[in-house]
Parts: C-alpha cells; structure tokens; sequence
C-alpha cells in the first residue's frame, strides 16, 4: 500500500470529515427560512423608503420657496428703481412680488414686503432701494388640522438692493 493511503487509516477508527456536521447543521438553520427574504427586503425598503421619499419632498418644497422668495425680492427691488415715482414704484414692486411668488405656487398674498431707502429719497440718483421678502414655506403633507400647517412651516426671507441710476431723470 502507498504511503499517503496508509496514513488516511488510524487505528482501526473511521475517520469523519470535519465539515460535514457543519454543513448539515447550516442546511437545517437555512431550510426554515425560504421564501423570507423577499419579505424582509420589502419591509426594510418600506421603513427606508418612506422617509427618504418624504426628505426628497420636503427639500424640493423648500428649494422651491428660497427660488421664489429671492427671484421676488430682486425683481421688486429692479422694478422699484425704474419706476417714474414713488406711487407707481410701490404698487409695481408689489405687483412683481405677487407675480413671483405665484410662479413658484406660493401665494403672493401672505408674504410680507417691506422696502428701505438709503439716505436723500428713494428715487434720488445713486441712492439704494432694499426689498425685504418674509414667507413661510409649508412642509408638504402636513394636514391642516388644529393649524398644525402654520406650525409646520419653513420661515424664509430674501434682499435685494438695487442702485438708482445716476442718469435717471428728476422729478
């Protein structure tokens, strides 16, 4: 007999093989689970999905009131400068508020627009106009329950300034 098989027997005893146990012991650990995976990949997924779902919604929304509310702001303060006088710059800075804001699906009602003059006037050559525009972005799927909508909001606000141009006429 050769050598290497002579050295495969000991004493009389069967030899068993090591792995052999353990792969019946995993064979009886994996023969309850069949079918359980694609459940647990459906339940995780809903539990990470759902909120995932709802951050990429909430951030849109918000995205969408700093757009409006900055796009609002430096267009009231451009139109507020190119006005003829201070009564038709008002008006025309509030309308352009009004149209920007509802470009983006906020309604232009409840923002609030305050506008500043720098020093000599608010249409004098060379002085600055700043709007000031204050919204409050609401965070999607919040039910108007109990004013649980005005508590769920996002409070934004935008300025722009604009320079009176020097060669603007008196008057």
């Amino acid at each position: 007999m050769p050598p290497w098989k002579a050295s495969s027997r000991s004493c009389g005893r069967a030899e068993t093989k090591p792995t052999a146990g353990v792969r019946r012991s995993v064979g009886r650990l994996l023969a309850g689970e069949e079918g359980s995976a694609a459940l647990e990949f459906i339940t995780a997924g809903a539990i990470l999905l759902v909120p995932l779902v709802y951050l990429v919604l909430a951030m849109s929304a918000l995205q969408s009131g700093a757009f409006a509310v900055e796009g609002a702001a430096r267009q009231a303060a451009r139109v507020y400068v190119q006005a003829p006088d201070e009564t038709a710059a008002r008006a025309g800075a509030l309308r352009a508020v009004q149209v920007g804001l509802d470009d983006y699906g906020i309604a232009g009602d409840s923002a609030a627009v305050s506008i500043d003059c720098g020093a000599g006037g608010c249409l004098a050559r060379r002085s600055t106009v700043s709007v000031t525009v204050r919204i409050r972005v609401a965070l999607p799927l919040v039910p108007d329950l109990l004013s649980l909508r005005s508590a769920a909001s996002i409070p934004m606000e935008a300025v722009a300034t604009q320079t009176v141009s020097r060669f603007r006429r008196a008057g």
